[in-house]
């Protein structure tokens, strides 16, 4: 066992407690290509509520309808630990704060902590607002004071302060006055535009933190890709609350990474922030996050990215295989992710000798082998197989040269049949023979396009021997020209992951003909399912069965 806390020089006695406020469900909403549904939403909050976060800030129920309509759902699904959080803005000018629209809503959600935002940056009061400096802070004032009144528990947002201090030190503090002194239990620092440089935070908030003498926040967006750092030297700093969003989503680039917060300030810098026991949800949490938001989860995330621990080039394989920390800066199971070892042409016969391990392969292959079958990889790789993204493939490639190995089925043959008519859809069919179990079966399937008729009529060629196939879905299907300048005749590459929604698994392929080659990637696809089906039991394939 490694010591990892030794090895990190952290400092775990002492915890110094930091509020994780998550705004993934409102800012984190406000990214590019995101619309949470209104059970999306209530999905991520019970599982942000299980990972132990502090806040959950749902959205602004005074801005649309179906925020108004989570808050209501969420009635009948208390949380268990967090607290549910609704946004809004102080008053509107002229408007009396019991009669603005705006904070009617947030009372009548029935929550009980709200955040609202204002105005600190004069230039943003003046030119925004359209307003005086006076009014400003008498709305400020006047909206927290009034929901406090209503019993609520008021965070303020200082939008845009870092600018507004810049630019006005003295009116950008009389703002933070003003809601601290009407009642505001948490007072954020936001730096809104995202331009703020770490020093920089980390000064203001010591600053304000001496003159202030109440809990300060902070909210970082990411324009200088710097949200996390200075989320981090805020903390530093004195602040005990971070918002952030899971994965880092939000609108322009993005709001500071609580994917990234969350470890660096429980594991290298001795804070206490979510449960240190749920820690390892972490990962799981930020796939499933982006799984429901329907976007490709990060691979180069720190922390719980598919490469934040994987390794591929000889050299630092050889040294992982001695220490781990040579080359990892945290024990991957920490935040719940894995070591992974990539073999390419860049390996060497470490990588093999970690993928033998990991397999359970026999290790008993001379060097000889060991260089014969590098040499081969790096070939394949050579013509255009990408083993990295497709360890399938790479695993049932082992395998083949491995004695004990048996093809759970064989083509004998294949034909498909596409035919066009001007103003008609286009007709696609495969027909296929194949040997399954000793028999020959053959059967054809139509299909939107050739390589959907494909997988239909593979499928259908073994789903009577194998009917644990019915749980192995192809979720994605991607196809890569090698060499552009060869035109149609270009080789391809098409990489298919495929999942039976309990793990999933990348396969390649790679001919002159796209067909070819996807066939190649299908048939690995459902070879090295039914693989890790063996490797676990029939059980799943009877319940299927029956």
């Amino acid at each position: 066992m490694h010591n990892w806390e030794t090895f990190n020089n952290q400092k775990v006695a002492a915890f110094t407690p930091v509020e994780i406020y998550d705004t993934t469900l409102r800012d984190g909403a406000q990214g590019e290509g995101i619309s949470f549904s209104v059970e999306d939403k209530v999905k991520i909050a019970l599982r942000l509520d299980a990972l132990g976060v502090h806040y959950i800030e749902g959205g602004w129920p005074g801005s649309n309808p179906k925020d108004a309509e989570f808050f209501r759902r969420m009635r009948q699904q208390p949380l268990q630990q967090a607290r549910l959080t609704a946004f809004g803005s102080t008053r509107r000018p002229g408007i009396p704060a019991h009669q603005d629209q705006n904070l009617q809503e947030l009372v009548r959600s029935g929550v009980r902590t709200v955040t609202i935002f204002g105005k600190t940056w004069d230039f943003h009061v003046t030119h925004a607002l359209q307003t005086t400096l006076p009014e400003n802070l008498d709305m400020i004032a006047q909206s927290v004071a009034y929901l406090r009144q209503q019993g609520l528990e008021v965070i303020y947002d200082a939008e845009h302060f870092f600018d507004g201090f810049r630019a006005n030190q003295e009116y950008a503090l009389a703002t933070l006055r003003a809601a601290r002194d009407a009642g505001a239990a948490r007072i954020v620092l936001c730096d809104t535009n995202g331009g703020s440089l770490p020093q920089q935070v980390a000064e203001i908030v010591a600053l304000v933190k001496d003159q202030l003498a109440c809990p300060i926040g902070i909210h970082c967006h990411n324009d200088g890709e710097l949200a996390v750092a200075n989320s981090l030297a805020a903390v530093q700093a004195g602040a005990v609350h971070v918002q952030g969003t899971i994965n880092g989503y939000g609108e322009r680039c993005g709001n500071a990474n609580l994917c990234s917060i969350i470890p660096n300030l429980s594991l290298k810098l001795g804070f206490e922030t979510i449960p240190r026991q749920n820690l390892p949800q972490l990962t799981e949490v930020s796939r499933y996050v982006s799984e429901v938001a329907n976007l490709h989860h990060a691979s180069n995330q720190p922390f719980v990215g598919d490469s934040a621990f994987a390794h591929k080039g000889g050299v630092h394989v050889s040294a992982i295989l001695k220490d781990p920390r040579t080359y990892e800066h945290i024990d991957p199971a920490q935040v719940g992710n894995r070591r992974r070892v990539l073999v390419s042409e860049l390996s060497g016969q470490a990588n093999l000798l970690y993928k033998y391990r990991e397999l359970d392969l026999d290790l008993a292959m001379q060097k000889e082998e060991n260089r014969q079958l590098l040499q081969r990889i790096k070939e394949l790789e050579n013509k255009g197989y990408q083993f990295e993204g497709a360890e399938g493939s790479l695993e049932l490639l082992l395998r083949r040269l491995k004695n004990g190995y048996k093809e759970p089925f064989r083509l004998e043959s294949l034909r498909i049949i596409i035919e066009m008519k001007e103003n008609s859809p286009v007709h696609t069919e495969a027909v296929i023979k194949m040997n399954v179990g000793g028999e020959t079966v053959h059967t054809a399937a139509e299909g939107n396009g050739p390589v959907n008729a494909l997988d239909n009529a593979l499928r259908k060629a073994l789903e009577q021997q194998y009917p644990c196939i019915k749980l192995m879905q192809l979720t994605d299907y991607k196809v890569r020209v090698l060499d552009e300048k060869d035109g149609t005749g270009a080789v391809v590459r098409v990489l298919i992951e495929t999942g039976n929604g309990r793990r999933s698994w990348g396969t390649v392929g790679v001919s002159q003909n796209i067909i070819e080659a996807s066939w190649q990637a299908l048939v690995d696809s459902i070879a090295y399912g039914l693989l890790k089906l063996d490797d676990t039991g029939t059980e799943e394939a009877n319940h299927v069965a029956g």
